[in-house]
């Protein structure tokens, strides 16, 4: 079976022209043509010897593929669905805006967490992505020449696949890479601490936390993973380490009426976040099916915003976008 290359570090380039006794340098070649000039075979890489084309041609495949399918909502977000191992399926989502159009790219199949306000979360889990599966949809778009903005907020929890999202976001901000800058890459997570430790230490990429109540007891019942990593402890964690003079945090907060759209959230909110250079974006939620939550009327929405920024927590509201094909937040699943 043919080894993958593309989704490698230079440093495993730089092994694989090792092995095959090709010059130093053609690492850095390769990984201009896969990442730089996007081609993916050995055949255009025209500034490598015949020999070389060869001979990595036999040994190693590049896997690059288009999306399987695709909608449009009315709104001119595009989902696109994309077919990956062992014939299972990962949904991406295109947003395009007047100054920046994001990719909203997965990172597993389904998802281990158990969110119950999340359809991905209740397809459940079939696998983690390779770094190259993650690139793939950043690539194969047709969109793709024109993102501004990554969002790491589709299917399935990126620290929980930390090893292929620290690979892709390397290749991502790499000048031997896609040379973007961290400032336009967003990472999201339920709060695995050991998973954003690493994210932490090794990238500069904003970082996004699914917050949705302040109250332990409250976000344990909409987020099972609240019992392993409550948010204080998050908040604590992000405390010590000082992470927002080297990039944004922000929590993200599902409004669900009557449940965490009260005073009294208000006020935990700022309790729980005190001291922390942060923002939140409050997310209306999209009904789905099979899950009784409603959200919050426009009214609180606007109250709820208003309150968090007169207590000095800078707060925003996110467009819905794309609701009409199940692209918006908390929508995605291939469970068929």
């Amino acid at each position: 079976m043919q080894e993958e290359l593309f989704g490698s570090t230079i440093k495993e380039l730089e092994e694989v022209v090792r092995v095959n006794h090709l010059p130093s340098y053609t690492a850095l070649q390769i990984s201009r043509w896969l990442y730089q000039k996007k081609i993916h075979s050995f055949s255009g890489m025209t500034n490598l010897s015949k020999a070389a084309r060869k001979a990595l041609n036999e040994k190693y495949s590049i896997h690059v593929s288009p999306p399987v399918q695709e909608q449009l909502s009315k709104d001119g977000t595009r989902k696109y669905l994309f077919r990956v191992q062992l014939n299972r399926y990962i949904e991406t989502v295109f947003i395009p805006e007047k100054n920046r159009n994001t990719l909203c790219a997965s990172t597993q199949v389904g998802c281990k967490m158990g969110c119950v306000f999340c359809m991905t979360g209740k397809q459940g889990f079939q696998g983690n992505l390779s770094s190259g599966e993650i690139l793939n949809q950043i690539i194969s778009v047709p969109e793709a020449g024109s993102i501004t903005n990554i969002v790491f907020m589709g299917m399935g929890e990126p620290m929980d696949n930390i090893e292929n999202v620290l690979k892709a976001l390397e290749i991502l901000t790499s000048p031997w890479g896609f040379a973007m800058s961290p400032s336009r890459i967003t990472v999201s997570t339920i709060g695995l601490m050991p998973g954003m430790h690493e994210f932490i230490l090794k990238t500069r990429c904003h970082l996004a936390i699914s917050l949705n109540s302040p109250f332990q007891e409250e976000r344990q019942k909409l987020m099972p993973a609240e019992k392993a990593y409550p948010a204080v402890a998050i908040v604590k964690f992000l405390k010590e380490q000082s992470i927002e003079r080297q990039r944004r945090i922000s929590f993200e907060y599902i409004m669900f009426r009557g449940l965490n759209d009260t005073p009294r959230h208000v006020k935990g909110l700022t309790r729980l976040l005190n001291g922390l250079r942060c923002r939140i974006n409050l997310i209306r939620f999209h009904p789905v099916p099979g899950i009784p939550l409603q959200t919050s009327d426009e009214t609180t929405i606007q109250w709820f915003r208003e309150k968090l920024n007169e207590k000095g927590l800078l707060t925003t509201i996110r467009a819905s976008r794309g609701q009409d094909i199940m692209a918006a937040c908390g929508m995605l699943s291939t469970q068929f």
